[in-house]
């Protein structure tokens, strides 16, 4: 998903020194390589350039050596026959004959609905019956309640969720987390940097807080390390686009292990994230005092995205979290939908201003 490319076509590729990243990366134990169908591409609704890429990647033995995760496209599949055609398109595109791990992308609110009226239930029963994937699971954007329900709908293998020391609460959290490995699913993480956030131009409170500690670690270390410190973990996806980065990963991921922080660093790290906190332009926990909204605003969702923007965002990245808002946040869950009852502020233990607040994230995103 974040392969070196030439220019800013996302479609271009660096294949040599894309390939040799990815070989070097399996040659020193890597042993998952995720794609999806519209990665690198200019569409979600068609076919980017990711998974053709990882096919020359895994030639000359080195199929072999891994398993290939890959995901359904849910929000293109409108009739049954849809899945299966995906399915067929991507076996072809990665030039196998089976799919170790395959998902469906971005389970949410938004989809889930048509998901079950469509019966993926059958459709993944079949596709593993004749060998065409052999482990079913999801990967997940949507709140905590609609999480634990599509764990328990389906006998799945495992799941992929966002999580980071500064997502612990945001999604499926810490709380799915400790659900889904309980229920016995394998649990892969995906954004462990936050798409970089956690790695690059850190605010300076921040890597104070970094200071303290006894040893001497990068953000990026002391992100992953957070994460691989949760024993629920399976499998971290972390995007590399220099060979550099997968080296030092990898070089992170051998001293690594599990439950293995200290109670001072686990308390350094807090101090991070409540340094990255202060930062918010919205004081909102993510707890859900406020839902139901009579009008269907998902409130915790809309300062989650706005919150985003302004911790990370800046003029040249705005299109980008404008089209991210438009894709996961459905009409009738924006901010634009907002009544102004205030309803929702009598039961914020953050006293937040909603009704005025949910005003701003109109502005940023629109209607």
């Amino acid at each position: 998903m974040r392969l070196p490319v030439i220019g800013d076509d996302p479609t271009n590729i660096d294949e040599e020194n894309a390939i040799s990243m990815v070989r070097y990366a399996i040659d020193n134990g890597v042993n998952v390589i995720d794609t999806a169908y519209p990665y690198h591409g200019t569409s979600f609704e068609h076919g980017g350039e990711s998974e053709p890429f990882v096919a020359k990647a895994l030639k000359d033995g080195y199929r072999g050596k891994v398993k290939i995760s890959t995901k359904l496209p849910i929000w293109a599949v409108r009739t049954r026959e849809d899945r299966d055609k995906f399915l067929n398109e991507q076996l072809e595109r990665l030039e196998t004959d089976y799919i170790d791990f395959y998902m469906i992308h971005g389970v949410s609110e938004a989809f889930w609905g048509n998901l079950k009226e469509l019966g993926f239930e059958e459709f993944l029963d079949q596709a593993i019956a004749d060998g065409r994937i052999k482990h079913a699971g999801f990967s997940f954007h949507g709140r905590i309640e609609l999480f634990k329900e599509v764990v328990d709908h389906y006998d799945w293998s495992f799941c992929l969720i966002q999580y980071n020391y500064l997502d612990d609460n945001y999604q499926a959290g810490k709380e799915g987390l400790e659900y889904a490995y309980k229920k016995g699913l394998g649990i892969a993480v995906m954004e462990p940097l936050r798409g970089g956030q956690l790695a690059a131009n850190v605010p300076p409170e921040v890597q104070e807080a970094f200071d303290q500690a006894d040893v001497e670690r990068s953000p990026v270390e002391w992100a992953l390390r957070w994460v691989w410190n949760h024993p629920e973990v399976s499998v971290v996806l972390s995007g590399m686009n220099t060979l550099d980065q997968v080296k030092d990963n990898l070089k992170i991921a051998e001293e690594a292990q599990s439950i293995s922080l200290t109670d001072k660093e686990l308390s350094i790290v807090n101090q991070a994230k409540l340094a990255f906190k202060e930062k918010l332009e919205i004081n909102c926990t993510g707890c859900g005092y406020c839902l139901p909204c009579p009008a269907g605003v998902d409130i915790p969702e809309n300062f989650a995205r706005y919150n985003n923007y302004g911790l990370f965002g800046n003029l040249e990245t705005k299109e980008f979290y404008q089209f991210e808002y438009s894709f996961f946040v459905t009409e009738n869950k924006r901010a634009s939908v907002c009544k102004e009852c205030s309803i929702c502020e009598e039961h914020c233990p953050q006293g937040i201003k909603i009704s005025q607040e949910l005003k701003k994230v109109k502005e940023l995103y629109g209607g």
